[in-house]
């Protein structure tokens, strides 16, 4: 029988939370019999007991067992699955009393949906260390790591717990997470836009007056070059070339930029006034970098790194001659690697 404490628990549990997590914390963490709880969700006990078992095997992987872990001992989690923009500011002998305010479903799926965006992508996996506050998405890149996003770890939480990612070997020192088929169908969904059989959404990007919805492939424009060598044997985008421009669109990502219009940058980049929102550190970051490129160059990292467009749709877009769009790439991130390495000096000068 469900008390009073068990419901006022059930009330504290984060909304987005799927329904057979809720089961599980029900009957772990405040002792609601499995018979109890299939009264109340109208169903058989044994479907009950599959939902429980279930997340009790999940309990190996690192990111679920700590979730579920907070969840039991609070009821609102204090130390994960909280917005660190939101969190209460609290005294120390406050801090069995008064809970954070738990991420909600818009965070989630703004913030999940980068990432899983990100894991769409061939060779990208999450990695998780135990005692790193971040979550950080890595690529192979024939032989290379390459960074290409980060996220905080009570994200990767969620993202565990609605099954979006899943643990290839819950007991390694750095967990490594792939992209589910639930992952890419909440991809779908945020998009959306139907999955090809390969599993992702192919699209063209819109460079209207509509805000432009970014592709999600298994290979951005840019990692496809990074393949490409010259006559001479030599790789004809080098890797700090690539890492600059991974760089530029997770800042554009993190800014919450890529919604803007083709007119909206083209104005920015030719030194108009324009008004670019709420200001973060990520988007003074992209801003910066793009200002410094100018028109022209600003143009196609912006549409070939941020909004993953083909050279061919770029060179067409801008009325380009063909295959002249890779030469421009080129110089473009040669300075956006120049640009990043100032920035890197002057940080280090301040």
């Amino acid at each position: 029988m469900e008390t009073a404490e068990s419901l006022a628990f059930a009330e504290t549990l984060p909304k987005w939370l799927p329904e057979a997590a809720r089961n599980y914390l029900m009957h772990t963490a405040r002792g609601v019999s499995i018979r109890a709880l299939a009264r109340a969700k109208d169903c058989h006990a044994s479907t009950i007991l599959r939902q429980v078992r279930r997340y009790e095997n999940l309990r190996d992987d690192p990111l679920v067992d700590d979730a579920l872990q907070a969840l039991s001992n609070c009821g609102a989690p204090r130390n994960c699955l909280t917005s660190k923009d939101f969190s209460m500011q609290l005294e120390p002998n406050t801090m069995t009393t008064v809970q954070p305010a738990l991420i909600d479903e818009t965070r989630i799926r703004e913030e999940g949906g980068r990432i899983l965006r990100r894991l769409c992508e061939a060779g990208a996996v999450l990695a998780v260390a135990r005692e790193m506050e971040m979550a950080v998405v890595v690529r192979d890149t024939g032989g290379e790591t390459t960074r290409t996003a980060v996220t905080p770890r009570e994200i990767a939480q969620a993202m565990a717990l609605r099954d979006w990612i899943a643990c290839e070997d819950p007991s390694a020192r750095i967990a490594r997470y792939r992209i589910t088929a639930a992952g890419r169908q909440a991809v779908k969904e945020m998009l959306g836009t139907p999955l090809t059989e390969a599993g992702f959404v192919r699209e063209n990007a819109i460079w209207d007056e509509e805000p432009t919805r970014r592709a999600v492939t298994a290979e951005s424009p840019l990692t496809m070059l990074a393949r490409r060598r010259d006559k001479d044997g030599s790789m004809f985008l080098p890797r700090e070339y690539v890492v600059a421009g991974e760089r530029l669109r997770e800042d554009f990502e993190l800014g919450g930029m890529s919604a803007f219009t083709v007119a909206h940058w083209h104005g920015f980049l030719m030194g108009q006034e324009v008004d670019t929102g709420e200001p973060s550190a990520a988007k003074d970051r992209a801003l910066a970098a793009l200002s410094d490129l100018g028109p022209g160059l600003g143009d196609v990292v912006v549409r070939c790194c941020c909004y993953l467009e083909g050279l061919e749709t770029i060179e067409k877009e801008l009325l380009w001659a063909a295959r002249s769009g890779k030469i421009v790439l080129r110089i473009a991130l040669e300075r956006l690697r120049r640009h990043y390495d100032r920035m890197q000096h002057s940080d280090l000068i301040g």
